[in-house]
């Protein structure tokens, strides 16, 4: 593994990160239209590491080649999950996506002793549920979708099936009300669109939650998190909490969405057999996917402890490093076009803070399951408009539609078992 140091006095050879270029802005919406050719323009003009913009006037260095990625993912010693350094520098506390990058006790944003009690209370709540009883909840879930538009002959699949199975069946793993999760996922959509409001809409919902499991527990993720022997506050409960269901609805709902898009896209690669009576191939799909739309495509953010030299590029102590997921794992030496049983991407990070394999195992399993329902009811679905046509929502960190128009023959509902 590279080592990160700090070469002798006089002998420093790099260039400041703004010395590369002008800062791109990732945030906008003729970015999230066709990032690959930004990517691509990016590697051309700078390199492994770019100066960019997360929103107006709030810098970052992106990094878009896999070897300095996971030098930087697998270095904690060097580069610190924890911003706070980096807050007090802040000029303007009011850019909405502070929500997703501030710091908070929880395993994203913590190092040490502390990132492990808190990563070990997370993976043993989800490590509870039951994959069996997840795979049906989501068969049912998903049935019970598909009746509400399937006599209708078009639909939208982003809003009509994505995010209501995702939502239905993780607010039901965690042990919400009905009324908890309509609150939750209005909190969730608000966290990763940048408004205002995500904070105080999650943080009413998951105290309610917390205070609900403590009296009166169950077999969910939050009962298993209070009870858990990391003796969490609740304080520290609705940090976890937030960082579960709000990545356990992006995540899911994004991978669904852009499965179901290069399926329906390529329908002789992955749907045509499901005439002669042969299973789509979803996992290759879910697989493909990872590298070349993971759900979340820049994340990862780290923090150089201090001046650090990476390659020939001088990145400043204390301010945000994030990775492109999605230009990394376009990297030729991991790209091959070989997708399936290949886990060398990065769509669920590396190094002590990549996703808890629980969470990876419940997203996938959630994915797939989704999308064979909804191709086993509707075989003959296609996209109501050509690919290029449909449109990304902007923002830094996913990558997700705005829409996913279908049109099919009408059906008659299924009974739901």
């Amino acid at each position: 593994m590279q080592q990160h140091t700090l070469p002798a006095p006089g002998k420093a050879t790099g260039i400041p990160i703004e010395a590369l270029g002008p800062r791109i802005s990732i945030y906008t919406a003729e970015f999230a239209a066709d990032p690959h050719r930004a990517y691509k323009e990016m590697r051309e003009n700078y390199g492994a590491l770019v100066p960019v913009e997360l929103a107006p006037e709030l810098a970052a260095t992106l990094v878009i080649d896999y070897r300095t990625a996971v030098n930087i993912l697998t270095d904690p010693e060097h580069f610190s999950a924890d911003p706070r350094e980096w807050q007090k520098t802040l000029h303007d506390r009011t850019w909405p996506i502070l929500a997703m990058l501030a710091w908070r006790p929880n395993a994203l944003r913590s190092n040490g002793e502390e990132h492990v009690r808190f990563r070990r209370a997370t993976h043993d709540a989800l490590a509870g549920i039951n994959q069996y009883g997840l795979r049906a909840l989501v068969e049912r879930t998903a049935v019970g979708q598909v009746n509400t538009f399937c006599r209708s002959g078009s639909a939208d699949l982003l809003s009509q099936y994505c995010l209501p199975v995702v939502f239905a069946v993780v607010t039901q793993i965690i042990g919400c009300t009905p009324e908890l999760g309509e609150q939750l996922v209005a909190a969730s959509v608000a966290l990763f669109d940048g408004q205002d409001n995500a904070e105080e809409l999650f943080d009413s919902a998951l105290r309610e939650l917390t205070w609900l499991k403590r009296t009166d527990p169950g077999d969910d993720v939050t009962t298993r998190l209070v009870r858990h022997p990391a003796k969490l506050t609740d304080d520290e409960m609705v940090q976890q909490l937030l960082t579960i269901i709000s990545a356990a609805i992006e995540v899911p709902q994004n991978w669904i969405a852009n499965t179901l898009l290069l399926m329906l896209a390529d329908r002789r690669r992955f749907i045509a057999g499901l005439n002669r009576g042969l299973p789509p191939s979803t996992s290759a799909a879910l697989a493909e996917g990872l590298f070349t739309n993971p759900p979340m495509a820049c994340y990862c953010l780290t923090y150089p402890v201090q001046p650090i030299l990476a390659g020939k590029v001088w990145l400043p102590a204390h301010q945000p490093v994030i990775i492109s997921m999605t230009a990394c794992n376009s990297s030729p030496e991991v790209n091959t076009g070989q997708y399936t049983g290949n886990d060398s991407h990065l769509a669920f990070g590396a190094g002590p803070h990549a996703c808890p394999k629980p969470a990876r195992i419940v997203a996938e399993l959630m994915a797939e399951t989704a999308i064979d329902q909804l191709l086993d009811f509707l075989p003959e679905m296609r996209l109501a408009v050509p690919a290029e046509e449909l449109e990304w929502r902007p923002g830094p960190l996913h990558r997700a539609l705005s829409t996913l128009p279908v049109i099919f023959p009408p059906s008659p509902p299924q009974h739901i078992l």
